[in-house]
């Protein structure tokens, strides 16, 4: 019996001991990645797949505007890529739209007066609502047959 208590009361020291060192070691643990880190992988594919979202970067490229990446995540490249032919276009409205990579309301305005050459009869409203992300998934439907893109 003795031993037995011995055997507990050693088991109960090392716990213990472990949870002091685990909860130091805890204090000094340093996040995995930082708000900078998470900015550079941002991305807005307002709604659309991978496989659609290919087919954009695609669309862009074979009509002169590089994206720079056909991976079907819309980053910043893209949206630059995308800003640079609604400037090209005239799809900007009254001014020309900062080629930032930023999806904001010019870039959505633009996205939508684009779309609206194809038919969609969208409001040129800035907001990238049900009516437009629809929109834009139809619009890239249709894979863009492009040796660039493969």
């Amino acid at each position: 019996m003795a031993s037995a208590a011995a055997v507990i009361g050693l088991a109960a020291g090392s716990l213990a001991g472990a949870t002091a060192v685990s909860a130091a070691s805890e204090s000094t643990a340093k996040p995995a990645a930082s708000t900078q880190d998470v900015s550079v992988l941002a991305v807005n594919n307002l709604g659309l797949n991978i496989a659609r979202a290919k087919n954009w970067q695609c669309f862009l490229t074979r009509d002169g505007f590089e994206p720079w990446e056909h991976n079907g995540m819309l980053g910043k490249d893209s949206w630059r890529a995308a800003q640079r032919m609604f400037n090209a276009r005239g799809f900007s409205g009254d001014t020309r739209l900062v080629v930032d990579g930023d999806v904001g309301k010019y870039t959505i305005k633009a996205l939508q007066r684009y779309l609206n050459s194809y038919g969609f009869g969208l409001a040129v409203d800035g907001i990238a609502g049900p009516r437009t992300t629809d929109a834009f998934w139809e619009f890239n439907g249709v894979p863009v047959r492009d040796p660039r893109c493969v």
